[in-house]
């Protein structure tokens, strides 16, 4: 062979082989604590906190539940497990991809449901349940839309509140429970707006509303007497007034007293 032919098989040798050897796998993605997001950055909730979250919204099959700012779909899998029909959303889809094959490898991909999109602009209106972990800010931002969802609908947020609206409830999960830091939970019945003059057996009740608690007077018998302690949870209403306690239900635009 001559050295023109064989330089030229090593020349032709060498161009071809990098083709194979630069055939690269992507690392599969691995989410990591504190990484940037659209609204937030991604903290875990921790699981323990996750089974009380969904405890306190007294989560059954027959509800749907959704995640705000999903993640890596745990909230989502754990309800799903449970027998509801759960959905997350998430911005990053990269989140969304891990989480859906994390469904699939724990049998509930059926259940457990991600979409890619904006938090502010998907709707809310299927929820039943409503889980967040997100910042007191975007909770704000939130709070209008959430306000007008069905009377009775749940919403749970780690660690974060919803400013002057109270929560209906308050938990804790301590070390015991291996949960070391963002170990709180809140939860908000959405209530039916209930503010106006209402017509009943028991007399007109005029009530003002700021969320949940009531005020106002009850007209009976030609006396107007104060109410107090009044509260409604969902279309539930409860209430004192003259030294007696009140509740009922509101529906269709119709309040009625027991």
């Amino acid at each position: 062979m001559s050295r023109l032919l064989a330089g030229a098989l090593l020349a032709l040798s060498v161009a071809s082989a990098p083709a194979c050897a630069q055939t690269t796998t992507t690392a599969p993605f691995t989410p990591s604590v504190g990484q940037a997001g659209k609204d937030v950055v991604w903290v875990p909730t921790p699981q323990a906190l996750v089974d009380r979250m969904l405890n306190m919204a007294k989560l059954t099959k027959n509800d749907y539940l959704m995640d705000l700012g999903s993640g890596d779909g745990r909230t989502v899998i754990t309800a799903a497990k449970r027998g509801a029909t759960a959905h997350g959303v998430e911005y990053n889809p990269d989140m969304v991809k891990l989480s859906r094959e994390a469904a699939q490898k724990e049998g509930v991909a059926g259940k457990a449901t991600f979409q890619q999109a904006d938090l502010f602009t998907v709707d809310l209106s299927k929820a039943t349940v409503l889980t967040m972990f997100l910042l007191p800010e975007i909770n704000l931002k939130l709070r209008p839309k959430i306000l007008q969802l069905r009377p009775g609908t749940r919403v749970v947020s780690n660690s974060f509140t919803m400013g002057d609206w109270e929560a209906d409830e308050t938990a804790n999960v301590d070390t015991s429970a291996n949960c070391e830091s963002w170990c709180t939970a809140y939860l908000w019945i959405v209530p039916a707006r209930v503010e106006g003059t209402h017509k009943t057996g028991a007399g007109e009740v005029r009530f003002k509303q700021t969320y949940q608690k009531l005020s106002g007077t009850l007209n009976a018998q030609g006396r107007t007497v104060p109410i107090e302690s009044g509260r409604v949870r969902g279309d539930q209403v409860s209430f004192k007034a003259g030294g007696r306690d009140y509740s009922g239900k509101f529906a269709g635009g119709k309040l009625e007293i027991n």
